[in-house]
């Protein structure tokens, strides 16, 4: 696991403190971290054994680091929440919803970690970032990254205010700034602190 910094720009207002499993590559390449596209699943028609085993893969990768990241911080207790995906909620298969679901078993596990995997759930779409160019039957609609999109398309429980947050994310691509907005939507709503952690960093 490895630490990094996320420094403030015109969508994050502090600098954050943030770590990351492993680097993102490219898929295919030696070491990356492919299962984090299995369970993105994008056009929900992927195996249940191959969703079952990236499940695995990420299940394995939350389990060595979560415990160690919250160790390090020293909090008595952490919120973990998710970034939802771009799309709207109702637009997902629970195949699709994979990720977050595995992060939920996972911190339910660990003393100390509080489940806040529903606490950011998006009701307007976004635009779908990690399809780079136009795919053949998918409507990518939605506004691309803005600072405040999070609060404009999502619900955010109250329940964020005066606690230690573990913002959890897939894959951390620089320049994109969900992630950056994100924070800053939490800090804005009165978290008390905001920590980020992605699987995979570009």
């Amino acid at each position: 696991m490895n630490q990094f910094e996320i420094f403030a720009n015109d969508y994050l207002s502090i600098k954050v403190t943030a770590f990351f499993h492993v680097s993102y590559t490219r898929m295919g390449n030696p070491g990356n971290p492919n299962y984090l596209n299995d369970l993105k699943n994008t056009f929900n028609d992927f195996s249940q054994a191959k969703l079952q085993l990236a499940v695995q893969e990420l299940k394995h990768t939350l389990q060595a680091d979560l415990p160690i990241i919250f160790k390090s911080l020293g909090y008595k207790e952490m919120v973990v929440c998710v970034i939802p995906r771009a799309k709207a909620e109702a637009s997902y298969h629970a195949n699709q919803q994979l990720f977050r679901a595995t992060v939920q078993e996972v911190v339910g596990q660990i003393f100390g970690l509080v489940d806040g995997t529903s606490y950011l759930r998006r009701h307007t779409n976004t635009k779908t970032t990690h399809l780079r160019n136009p795919v053949e039957n998918y409507t990518n609609d939605g506004a691309e990254p803005y600072s405040g999109i999070l609060e404009d398309t999502c619900n955010i429980s109250p329940n964020v205010a005066g606690k230690d947050i573990l913002l959890i994310d897939d894959i951390y691509t620089p320049g994109v700034n969900i992630d950056e907005d994100a924070i800053n939507s939490l800090l804005k709503l009165r978290a008390r602190t905001v920590t980020f952690y992605a699987v995979g960093k570009v």
